[in-house]
């Protein structure tokens, strides 16, 4: 019996940690730009309760991709079954995907339909919109970089070999001795 009460304490202690990730600054963002794209008249308080009540059936995130790109989603499920709610988050899913979200920001679908990790659900709803500005929507979340490649010479690059860079560091004749922590051992 008293491993089964320390595995609920190692799952309760691991859902606690997990939730301590969350913010509620960031899914009130997240909620708003939703309302925004959608037009949906929708609570936007971060607060985790809302948050999950708000998206837990995968309608609105449907929704959301459809407003991105008209017909990503072609049949919306407005069933509160299981089943049917978790085919929509999938299909939210595969459709974040297909919009450039990478696979490392997206969540599971039981990570909103049974409320187990709502920080990666945040996650990608901001990795979405940074995306949502390549398909002329108001994005949200810091601005994506933009691949600035350069192409250098054989002869810049060979001259870059013979410098020797600051960050390898430079001690300047400085030495370790005289340094001691702590006590001296005496013998």
């Amino acid at each position: 019996m008293a491993s089964r009460a320390t595995k609920s304490g190692l799952a309760a202690e691991s859902q606690r940690k997990i939730n301590s990730k969350y913010s509620d600054e960031l899914a009130q963002e997240c909620l708003e730009w939703i309302k925004e794209i959608t037009g949906e008249p929708i609570n936007t308080s971060g607060d985790m309760d809302n948050f999950f009540e708000v998206l837990k059936d995968g309608v609105l995130l449907c929704k959301l991709v459809n407003c991105i790109e008209a017909g990503s989603v072609r049949k919306i499920n407005e069933s509160k079954m299981a089943f049917k709610c978790m085919e929509n988050i999938s299909a939210f899913l595969a459709c974040a995907q297909k919009f450039g979200v990478p696979t490392q920001e997206t969540f599971q679908s039981v990570d909103l339909w049974e409320r187990q990790n709502l920080n990666s659900v945040v996650i990608c709803i901001q990795s979405l919109g940074r995306k949502a500005t390549k398909f002329g929507q108001p994005g949200i979340g810091p601005k994506e970089a933009e691949k600035n490649v350069r192409n250098f010479t054989d002869e810049q690059l060979k001259a870059g070999q013979n410098v020797i860079s600051l960050q390898y560091g430079s001690n300047k004749g400085a030495t370790q001795s005289g340094i001691n922590f702590g006590n001296t051992r005496h013998m």
